[in-house]
């Protein structure tokens, strides 16, 4: 009989929609090994006893010196990068209240940085980001019409 170890083991990640006053979404354009060369929003992974807000505010400040507040959930995903072999769970928030500049704090994980208007996402999309957008949330500008009824035409 054959041994086999079987390592199941699901992480918590988060995203954080950065919303400007012209509904544009903050996103950037990863480097390194996990979803290199696609575009994302600021996120990272749960920490232990960490709450949702002290996640958003944590991990937006680290990837783009932003300092978010009014942060509200807006949806979750379930995300298997066959590849890496991970398994995600991740919880995505929305900002539209932040103070300071948007920059690239972290350059090894990070290429370019920029506003894209909500019709005209960047491409390819992070695998987490682009499964929320499958899923045909509300839309994120406060229309009240889905995703798909609203921006996404």
């Amino acid at each position: 009989m054959e041994n086999k170890v079987e390592t199941r083991i699901t992480k918590v990640g988060t995203g954080i929609f950065v919303m400007n006053d012209k509904n544009q979404v903050l996103f950037q354009k990863r480097t390194g090994s996990h979803g290199s060369n696609t575009w994302c929003i600021p996120g990272g992974h749960l920490e232990w006893q960490e709450s949702f807000l002290e996640n958003a505010i944590r991990e937006t400040k680290e990837e783009t010196d932003l300092d978010v507040e009014d942060v509200e959930i807006v949806g979750v995903t379930n995300d298997i990068f066959k590849e890496e072999n991970k398994h995600y769970i991740t919880i995505f928030m929305k900002a539209t209240k932040w103070s300071g500049e948007p920059r690239i704090t972290e350059p090894d994980r990070s290429l370019e940085m920029g506003w894209f208007d909500l019709d005209k996402l960047p491409q390819p999309l992070f695998v987490s980001d682009e499964n929320f957008f499958k899923l045909n949330p509300p839309c994120l500008c406060g229309s009240g019409k889905n995703w798909q009824d609203c921006h996404a035409k």
